[in-house]
């Protein structure tokens, strides 16, 4: 579902592109190239943003974890 989400981001800002092209209004760092890099690094902060969100749920949220981290301290492990 991920990718078919940056696919449509990408699909869309090739459409801009071809409508700016049309109107005749040249940007020139707004390229296919730059388009393609930009979707990759969308997709990127979407990952990380995940990631950075399951690491705090996990680790502070969770009363599983809390939980967790209390006997892993009690046993002095952490």
């Amino acid at each position: 579902m991920k990718k078919d989400i940056f696919t449509l981001l990408g699909g869309f800002l090739t459409a801009v592109l071809l409508f700016l092209g049309t109107i005749h209004i040249q940007l020139d760092w707004f390229t296919q190239a730059s388009i393609n890099a930009f979707v990759v690094m969308v997709a990127a902060f979407v990952a990380l943003a995940i990631n950075f969100y399951a690491v705090w749920k996990n680790t502070f949220v969770s009363k599983k974890a809390r939980k967790q981290k209390e006997v892993l301290k009690n046993k002095g492990l952490l």
